[in-house]
């Protein structure tokens, strides 16, 4: 049985999407089991495959993916995981975890996780939508459970503005995963 630390990436439908491939590359490099969640959005940006290929285990793409033996795969990851890393997260995302609803794999093993697995968003949107009181007040509420956020940071965005909202740098991420599952 391994011992390796196990991460549950969580990529959700935003344009940085393509930059979690290389964060799981990264934490699997790292030494860490990485386990991919996709939402269908996330799935627009960017193929299950790359994250197949670097993480080493399959990607769960829909609540309904089927898994060896009896448990259902979400639930199993959920037990499981030592942290949910969410990368890049949408207002969207960070919408559904603060009102607890649960209606893809990513939000359920979210709702499902083990009270000891650390939690670790790092969102990317358009800077108008990160600094919606609405995402902020959501934010807060994540924040006041225990739930830790790493950016956004400032720069040009995909949508042509300058301001706030771009994912966190990759390696800063990687960095905080590893000292949030070793101490």
């Amino acid at each position: 049985m391994s011992t390796a630390k196990r991460i549950v990436l969580g990529v959700t439908g935003s344009i940085a999407a393509h930059k979690a491939a290389d964060l799981a590359s990264q934490l699997t490099k790292g030494g860490f089991s990485v386990h991919v969640v996709m939402t269908c959005d996330a799935q627009r940006f960017i193929t299950s495959l790359p994250f197949k290929t670097l993480s080493r285990n399959p990607v769960i793409t829909d609540l309904y993916d089927e898994a060896d033996g009896w448990k259902p795969q979400h639930i199993e990851l959920a037990d499981s995981a030592d942290l949910l890393l969410i990368a890049p997260a949408t207002a969207n995302c960070i919408a559904k975890l603060a009102l607890g609803i649960a209606d893809d794999a990513l939000s359920c093993i979210a709702l499902a996780l083990n009270p000891t697995a650390r939690v670790l968003i790092a969102p990317a949107m358009n800077g108008k939508m990160w600094l919606h009181p609405a995402t902020q007040l959501n934010a807060n509420t994540l924040r006041g459970r225990g739930v830790e956020f790493i950016g956004p940071e400032e720069g040009l965005l995909s949508c042509g503005y300058e301001g706030v909202g771009r994912l966190w740098s990759v390696d800063q991420i990687a960095r905080r995963v590893g000292e949030l599952v070793t101490r």
